[in-house]
């Protein structure tokens, strides 16, 4: 019996008996397939945690990059890289549950919806608890928020507890959202950002991670993630009201992009290879404003994590989360 059998018994409750954890080489592509589409509904729901929040463009892909960054930085390996990569993107899967009057508040929050925010991570790693990749990416998702000196949530852990990976995504997603512009403040200038990283080693954020995190900024190692909502693609301003615009691969010259903020229109032009909103005085539908799945984002993130993630490592924990669920 193939691979593709195996799980589909699996998955509908069937179970088989002595399962090789192990592909043999005429089954590879079968579950690389099978992989792709794993990680692909991973991050489709985190990718419409963030089409939720109209204020941080970007930002999941943003977190993953500076992750990737900083990972390998660090001597990691590839494996561990991508890894940590992915864990990046996925984060803030928890905040699907937060109330759109929280998620999306223009101001600051008050004392009990701040708690109310700090719940995502305990949610996120429920969401994931039945998904067969879980276990690549749950330290991400649960103890994104620790510190090390134990003032963080959920679990309040201390240094030595805190898993590599949640302390690269940790401080990764701290950095952006200093970095990035809400509705109530401008984003911090790069330099304002990595000295308030540097004041807080030891407390807030991992001290040997933030070092090199800290290099890499002061050399222009981040200048392609900071303000970019994918590769070679910055984050643009609506003209009407200064929010920022996102653009995908997929969008061509001539097509019109709408803001989330104002729901103002803007034309895209190609200018010295890149393209430009202008806005056109218009306003957009309430559908237009409706964000759009970044199909090509998704599928360059799996691309890359297949091409890099331990497969046989992936199987074993694939098949035993099926067999366990």
């Amino acid at each position: 019996m193939g691979f593709f059998d195996r799980v589909g018994q699996l998955m509908t409750g069937r179970t088989v008996p002595n399962l090789d954890p192990v592909l043999d080489l005429s089954n590879q592509e079968v579950f690389e397939a099978h992989l792709s589409s794993l990680l692909a509904s991973l991050l489709t729901m985190a990718w419409f945690v963030e089409a939720r929040d109209p204020y941080t463009g970007g930002h999941l892909w943003r977190v993953s990059k500076y992750s990737e960054l900083l990972a390998k930085a660090c001597g990691e390996s590839n494996a561990s890289v991508a890894q940590i990569s992915l864990g990046g993107f996925l984060h803030d899967l928890g905040k699907i549950g937060i109330p759109d009057a929280i998620l999306n508040k223009a101001d600051r929050l008050t004392d009990d919806e701040y708690s109310i925010i700090k719940t995502h991570p305990e949610m996120g790693f429920r969401m994931l608890g039945g998904h067969p990749l879980s276990d690549f990416v749950k330290d991400a998702v649960l103890l994104h928020h620790e510190r090390p000196d134990g003032k963080g949530y959920p679990q309040g852990l201390s240094e030595k507890d805190i898993p590599l990976m949640a302390r690269i995504v940790g401080l990764c997603d701290a950095f952006d959202a200093m970095t990035s512009s809400r509705p109530y403040r401008a984003g911090m200038p790069l330099e304002k950002a990595l000295s308030i990283i540097e004041a807080n080693l030891g407390s807030q954020f991992d001290k040997s991670l933030g070092l090199v995190f800290i290099r890499l900024g002061r050399e222009g190692a981040l200048n392609a993630v900071l303000g970019h909502s994918g590769n070679g693609i910055p984050l643009e301003t609506c003209n009407a009201c200064g929010f920022s615009l996102v653009i995908h691969k997929d969008h061509h010259e001539g097509e019109s992009v709408f803001c989330r903020h104002c729901s103002g229109e803007s034309k895209l032009s190609e200018q010295e290879g890149k393209l430009v909103p202008l806005f056109t005085g218009r306003k957009g539908a309430p559908m237009d404003s409706e964000p759009k799945l970044d199909q090509q984002l998704i599928a360059e993130t799996v691309r890359q994590s297949i091409a890099a993630l331990p497969v046989t490592e992936m199987t074993h924990s694939v098949m035993t989360n099926y067999q366990t669920n």
